[in-house]
């Protein structure tokens, strides 16, 4: 599934990480006055992305989530890894 504003494909999360969740987020109240109140949480994986030029790569994607809002504000990380 291709998320249809990024163009990325199923952002995988990494296991075993601590995620900073709530308070610890330093855009925490950005993030409620912009989306909503919710449990907030930082997160990374690694997905398949589509560039605007059209060429396909493996990065490492940030971004925020909170349950009953969903995934916000994604972040490409660079260099790409492949």
């Amino acid at each position: 599934m291709v998320h249809r504003e990024t163009g990325m494909m199923r952002p995988r999360g990494r296991c075993g990480a601590a995620w900073p969740t709530g308070r610890t987020i330093r855009q925490l109240g950005r993030l409620r006055r912009r989306h909503g109140k919710g449990e907030w949480r930082k997160r990374k994986g690694i997905a398949t992305v589509r560039l605007r030029d059209g060429m396909v790569h493996k990065a490492e994607v940030h971004w925020y989530e909170a349950h009953g809002i969903g995934r916000r504000e994604f972040k490409l990380k660079f260099p790409l890894l492949d």
